[in-house]
This record gives C-alpha cells, sequence and structure tokens, in this order.
C-alpha cells in the first residue's frame, strides 16, 4: 500500500512539527481542539481508517477493537504506556500495536527526583508562604526538611525509567535499593550499588523513600494496596510517576491524613483526574497533573517514533516499536 494513500486518525493535537510531517506522509485526519475523542468518534476512526494514533486518553478496548473495520491494521500509539490498549484482543483481530518507549526516560526521571526533593525539603510549603506574603524573614527552625543524602530509595520497576532515577539518586548520595520482575545483570547492579530485593514486602518496610516506576498491569494494579503501605516507615515518602493505579489512592490518602507517611509526591492518579479531594488539603502532599513526560523535547520524540512506526508498516514491515502481549 502507498504510503501517501494511508488513512491516519490522530485522537489529539500534537506538536505542530510533528503534524505537519504527518500531512506531508499520510493521508491524515488531525484533531482540531484538545480534547478526547468521544466513544462515537473512536467508532468512526477504527471502522474508516488505516491507522488509528491514540493517546493514553483513548479506552482502545476489546469494545471498541471489535467494531474495527477491514482497514484497520495498526495502532500507533503516542506513548510509552499501553494499559488504555486491549493488545491482546488487537492481536487476535489481526491489528498490530506499537508504541514510543525510550524517549520520555529522562524527562520521567528528572521529575520522579523533583517530585522527591519537593517533599522532603518542603517546597510547596515555602512556596505557598511566599505567594501568599506571610515570610517574615529566615528562621534557624523554619520548614526543616530532610537530607536527601545517605536516604535509602526503593525502587519499584527497575527498567529504564528506574535506571535512570537510579542514576540520578545515586548522585544525590542515596543507597539504591530494588524490587523487580527480574533481577538485574550484576553488571547493572554494580553499576548502581544497587541491591535487589526478591521481596517487595521486605523493601518496603526498610526504605525511606519509595519511587513507582513500573507500568499499569493486571499484576501491578493496587501494587501498593493498604497492607504494603502500613509496612512503610511512618517517616517514609512515597513518590509515583508510572501510573496512579499502581497505589490504592483511598489507603494512601488515609495514612497520609493520620500522619502514619511523612509525604507524598504524586503526578498520576488511580482515577484519572478525578483526584481524591483530602489529598489537595495535605501539606505533606504536591500534587502535579500527569507532567512527567511534558518537554517540547520528548513530545517531538514521541511524534517521530510514531511516525516511524507507521511508515515502516506502510513499507510493508513490522514496525520497529511493536507491542505484543508477551511483553507485558
Amino acid at each position: 500500500m502507498p504510503t501517501a494513500r494511508l488513512s491516519v486518525v490522530v485522537t489529539r493535537r500534537l506538536p505542530e512539527a510533528v503534524e505537519t510531517r504527518m500531512k506531508e506522509l499520510f493521508n491524515v485526519q488531525l484533531r482540531e481542539d484538545d480534547t478526547p475523542m468521544t466513544r462515537a468518534e473512536l467508532v468512526e476512526a477504527v471502522s474508516t481508517a488505516d491507522v488509528l494514533v491514540p493517546t493514553l486518553t483513548d479506552q482502545i478496548d476489546a469494545g471498541l477493537i471489535a467494531q474495527a473495520g477491514p482497514n484497520m491494521r495498526l495502532i500507533a500509539n503516542y506513548g510509552a504506556g499501553v494499559d488504555h490498549i486491549d493488545v491482546a484482543t488487537a492481536r487476535q483481530r489481526g491489528i498490530l500495536v506499537s508504541n514510543t518507549p525510550g524517549v520520555l526516560t529522562d524527562d520521567t526521571a528528572d521529575m520522579t527526583m523533583a517530585l522527591m526533593l519537593a517533599v522532603i525539603r518542603r517546597m510547596p510549603e515555602g512556596l505557598a508562604i511566599m505567594n501568599e506574603g506571610r515570610w517574615t524573614g529566615w528562621s534557624p527552625t523554619a520548614l526543616l526538611g530532610g537530607r536527601v543524602g545517605g536516604r535509602r530509595l526503593g525502587i519499584l520497576g527497575m527498567g529504564r525509567i528506574g535506571q535512570a532515577v537510579a542514576r540520578r539518586a545515586s548522585a544525590f548520595g542515596m543507597q539504591i535499593h530494588y524490587h523487580n520482575r527480574r533481577r538485574l545483570r550484576p553488571e547493572i547492579e554494580d553499576r548502581y550499588e544497587a541491591t535487589y530485593w526478591e521481596s517487595l514486602d521486605q523493601m518496603v518496610a526498610r526504605m525511606d523513600v519509595i519511587s513507582i516506576n513500573c507500568p499499569h498491569t493486571p499484576s501491578t494494579f493496587h501494587l501498593m494496596n493498604a497492607r504494603r503501605l502500613k509496612l512503610m516507615k511512618p517517616d517514609a515518602v512515597i513518590v509515583n510517576t508510572s501510573r496512579g493505579e499502581v497505589i490504592d489512592e483511598n489507603a494512601l490518602t488515609r495514612m497520609l491524613t493520620a500522619g502514619e507517611l511523612a509525604g507524598a509526591g504524586l503526578d498520576v492518579y488511580e482515577h484519572g483526574t478525578d483526584v481524591n479531594p483530602r489529598l489537595r488539603d495535605l501539606p505533606n502532599v504536591v500534587l502535579l497533573p500527569h507532567m512527567g513526560s511534558a518537554t517540547r523535547e520528548g513530545r517531538a520524540e514521541m511524534g517521530e517514533k510514531v511516525i516511524i512506526n507507521i511508515k515502516t508498516f506502510a513499507d510493508g514491515h513490522r514496525p520497529p516499536d511493536q507491542v505484543v502481549p508477551s511483553m507485558l
């Protein structure tokens, strides 16, 4: 099939340079405003297009895939996470799925460290005092946070992003610990002087900071549930820049409210934009609107990956970032 004739539907506004390049290469339908497609619009897209370019705000479930037309052959996701796509059902229907791994690693790891520092050093409280004009001058005992260096960091999920967090945290003098589905090779552990914990329970109970860096899958849903959260030390901090569903948000909120945890830095939430309102009122909690990957460079590189995946598919080859169920 000639590349120029591929029908591509993009579900959200993308960086201008990405959209311009797509218009040059494909018969592309771009989104006019930056709002998620309705279910009806998604149904129309999969029933008529050759390629769908969704984002994490689109639920590409079995019901939607069942309505795919005969020409739909590729779901080229704009993003690394694919938990919003039923990859197994797509595969059964002969529809390939691709994503954009790797390009957001450093951006997300940077945000993880930013949240960690913000919580431990009480930055939001300081910002609030300044913005409200309540600062009366320096004091030896005001806004005392903690020192990051020397703390034990437990990384849950030691993939690309987890290792990038470990590299940064090591530079801050933190001690690196991790739990992963599979133990890393010795040379990688040596690189970060990282300690592997086969038991997540045992690691959680001994860490000063827990960083969530694993994807959301059926096996990681509420991996940090109420029981496991209670294993954490009262002076420990938890940071999540991965997926909100990994933490039981209600249990976390209860513990933070009760003073059973020192603080939390969250960029993602269990129920999307429906954030537990009690979290907003806690001074020891830093909330961000899913900004972990929000850099101009990262967004542009995501678009380049999407284009390469579509073009490679159009040329009759396997997309370089194809996702298969066994990977999940």
